[in-house]
């Protein structure tokens, strides 16, 4: 069995590892960072970055032979032609659904930093308090003062373009210039600020798309195909950004095709040694050993290493002591809004593809309202003029056709909810050592669903979305709730929360696992509670962090 050294190990390669990557081998040590997947070089891999839906054979719509062969990617968007390699393979990484989950993973280097949607909010004091005025769950071992340095580190690096729009419970950041409103938006946004005498706010979308250049990437050219890969590094991901940085240190190995199976664990030291993969190419099991260990394999990908770790000291996992690992899965429930046309904008147009839209932040149960539910939700959305695609039923054939898809269409607006789930202890992942994956490894179980406070949410997050499109002036809108399996949001949390007490808690204020104080778990896992606002900015903001932390902790010889 092969062996090698190094000072760090990081686990998963993704928006948390990337930035673990980048921050410990700027403070100077020698880092292994290991991808269970293939490589994917920047610029070079992004094989339909540049291509045009007529240059793909089936225009990237999914085909009967996808759809049949991806039982979990066809339920809902990510199944299309054009990244149909970027997803994980249901065959090769199955999972069991105890009850409906719908789980969507990148498994290839960079992770899902290739595929997610950029939005980035901070967390505020609402959000790390809320547990504790709740009395539910267990109260984070932080407070946004401990993470707002760490906020400005990773938004100025990273390039988050938005507005200080000065609204306390969703703190200003470090930011690029906004991108603009177009005309619908901008009205909309001025007739519901007035209606409602400022209580609610429709901003800019906060993304992590450059307006200005950083270095070596450049500004967005509004294409709005981000998750086919940047060519330009417009948009923050593992690729354009921290690898790069980690890279020009010197002090970066990297290997992809690397599944870590445990973490190597000393019960004498009390301490991990390293951790042992499998090869996915060649089934070779090898081990590495460092100091200290990061994992940030994605937050049910991480638990799934500590579910297979030291189970001769805690049978299920390191890190299972409190009882606690696996459990408080938490996702944004949404697919629940409001949509309405916008008449009189006839001879309005606006330019290129802006990749984000608007955003309203959570305005329930603040300021002393209280509704039949707790926490809250906010919106994502955008205004904008059909497309060739839309019908029309007058011209159903022939030149007449053709000729009225040369005008745009009709414009109007639509605004989708993203709510806040609770921490529950019974929403859980757990190891199904009866079915295997490929390479013979036990899978996750999912038993997770939502309950009666987000059904009682979503009644508000349509209700809420059609009033303030009326009082907009938009006709013709109506509401509707597609329908929410948890995982579909792909903003999965929990796991292995964070907390004040080994007892209740995985992680402490540091993502040290209170077990193994030199493994740090800094992805979604690590979340106490979700917000309802998207979270890897605030995974970014707890890995450069707890890098800094371990850094000084290895100086201090205290890990």
């Amino acid at each position: 069995m092969a062996e090698q050294t190094y000072d760090a190990i990081v686990v998963g390669s993704g928006i948390s590892g990337g930035w673990a990557a980048k921050e410990l081998t700027e403070r100077g040590l020698k880092v292994l960072l290991l991808e269970r997947g293939r490589n994917i070089e920047h610029i070079k891999d992004y094989v339909n970055a540049q291509k045009h839906p007529w240059e793909v054979p089936h225009r990237g719509m999914s085909t009967q032979e996808m759809i049949q062969n991806h039982p979990v990617l066809k339920r809902d968007y990510v199944l299309n032609e054009l990244v149909i390699d970027s997803w994980a393979h249901e065959s090769d990484s199955p999972y069991v659904e105890d009850k409906p989950f719908d789980w969507y993973r990148g498994y290839h280097v960079g992770g899902r930093s290739l595929l997610w949607g950029r939005q980035s909010y901070r967390l505020a004091d609402l959000d790390f308090e809320a547990n504790l005025k709740d009395g539910i769950a267990v109260d984070w071992p932080i407070r946004y003062k401990d993470l707002a340095p760490w906020y400005d580190h990773v938004e100025k690096f990273a390039g988050i373009s938005g507005n200080r729009d000065g609204i306390p419970h969703l703190p200003d950041g470090q930011f690029l210039p906004p991108m603009d409103f177009n005309c619908v938006e901008a009205d909309v946004r001025d007739r519901v600020k007035d209606y409602y005498k400022g209580q609610r706010h429709i901003i800019m979308g906060r993304t992590a798309n450059l307006t200005a250049a950083i270095e070596e990437r450049y500004a967005c050219q509004y294409r709005s195909k981000c998750w086919l890969g940047c060519p330009f590094g417009a948009y923050f991901s593992t690729q354009s950004s921290t690898l790069p940085a980690a890279m020009r240190t010197g002090n970066l190995t990297l290997r992809p095709w690397s599944i870590v199976t445990q973490v190597l664990y000393d019960k004498d030291q009390k301490k991990a040694t390293g951790v042992q993969i499998l090869d996915g190419v060649t089934n070779e099991t090898r081990e590495y050993k460092a100091k200290v260990v990061f994992l940030c394999a994605s937050s049910f990908n991480s638990t799934w290493v500590l579910m297979n770790s030291a189970t001769d000291v805690w049978p299920d996992g390191l890190g299972s002591s409190s009882g606690e690992l696996g459990h408080n899965v938490m996702d944004h429930h949404f697919r629940a809004g409001a949509s309405g046309e916008a008449p009189g904008y006839e001879d309005k147009y606006y330019y290129g593809r802006r990749p984000t839209g608007i955003y309203i932040p959570r305005f329930r149960n603040l300021g002393g309202e209280k509704r039949d539910y707790i926490r809250g939700f906010g919106y994502q959305g955008a205004a904008s003029r059909s497309n060739w695609r839309r019908d029309v039923a007058e011209m159903g054939i022939g030149a007449n056709l053709k000729e009225e898809l040369t005008e745009p269409g009709q414009w109007s607006m639509g605004i989708t909810a993203f709510g806040e789930i609770l921490p529950y202890h019974e929403n859980r992942i757990y190891l199904n050592k009866e079915v295997k994956d490929k390479w013979g490894l036990p899978v996750l179980a999912m038993d997770c669903e939502i309950k009666e406070n987000e059904q009682k949410m979503r009644k508000d997050m349509m209700a809420d979305a059609a009033e303030m499109l009326e009082v907009a002036g938009l006709k013709n809108v109506r509401t509707y709730d597609a329908g929410y399996t948890i995982g579909q949001g792909i903003h999965e949390m929990g796991t292995a929360r964070m907390g004040r007490d080994p007892k209740t808690s995985v992680l402490n204020a540091h993502n040290q696992v209170w077990d193994a104080k030199n493994v740090y778990v800094t992805d979604g896992a690590a979340m106490t509670s979700g917000g309802c606002q998207n979270p890897s900015l605030t995974y970014m903001a707890l890995t450069a962090r707890a890098a800094a932390h371990a850094v000084e902790e290895l100086k201090k010889r205290n890990i």
